[in-house]
């Protein structure tokens, strides 16, 4: 399933903050989105998945346009969006944050099929099915975020700065986690990232915001690291 923008645009009020952005995702890629704080990345994820309206441009998934599509429906269609700060449920238990994923579900598989596929890919969440989210440390919290962004069985992934504040250990695992839903279920990934080393590691291909705008894109190399490491010096 593929998603492509064209010439995408929006606004704060009289704050224009997206400038004619054109962007593609194929089926199971990684495609990381990079960008200093304030170039307008989490306003394009939101875009994507209907979150925050349109100036102009057109967003499409494989194939059909849905830039007029209410978010709930793009999240029954096979798109699902984890966001900064996780966005979990902090008073219900890990398995009913779970249970919740399944609600964005459009049957391509079996409920049971998908809780068991997420706790394969992170242990902890099984273990700590009865501990309320609220009580999680933080990279617990990420991990619930985003297994249950996959217990919904999306085919693109989108993620919000999933490194922030996450001891190396649980990065890891991550970065684990978004090979394996890559090659075991198909699914396209989005990331949103600053750590440019966890970005490299999957992603097959890059792009570079500022001030709103696409300034560079291409795959990931040793040369292109150095590239975009001065780009987004400050």
């Amino acid at each position: 399933m593929s998603l492509h923008l064209k010439e995408v645009s929006a606004a704060y009020g009289a704050s224009q903050v997206l400038w004619r952005v054109s962007l593609s995702l194929e089926d199971n890629q990684g495609v990381a989105l990079l960008g200093r704080n304030g170039a307008g990345k989490t306003t394009l994820l939101r875009a994507i998945m209907g979150l925050h309206p349109l100036m102009s441009g057109r967003i499409e998934l494989n194939g059909e346009d849905i830039t007029a599509v209410p978010s709930h429906q793009r999240s029954r269609m096979g798109l699902a969006y984890v966001p900064q700060g996780r966005g979990i449920f902090p008073h219900l238990t890990v398995k009913e944050n779970l249970e919740m994923g399944l609600t964005s579900a459009s049957g391509r598989i079996h409920a049971a099929e998908r809780m068991d596929f997420v706790c394969d890919l992170f242990p902890a969440v099984k273990a700590l099915f009865s501990r309320k989210g609220g009580n999680l440390s933080g990279g617990e919290q990420q991990q619930l975020a985003i297994a249950r962004a996959l217990v919904g069985s999306p085919k693109v992934l989108l993620l919000d700065e999933p490194t922030e504040g996450i001891q190396p250990s649980v990065i890891r695992e991550i970065e684990t986690a978004l090979g394996r839903i890559a090659r075991e279920m198909g699914i396209a990934v989005l990331l949103v990232e600053q750590y440019l080393e966890f970005a490299w590691s999957f992603a097959e291909r890059y792009y570079v915001m500022e001030k709103g705008n696409i300034i560079d894109t291409g795959a990931p190399s040793e040369d292109t690291l150095l590239t975009v490491t001065q780009m987004l010096k400050v």
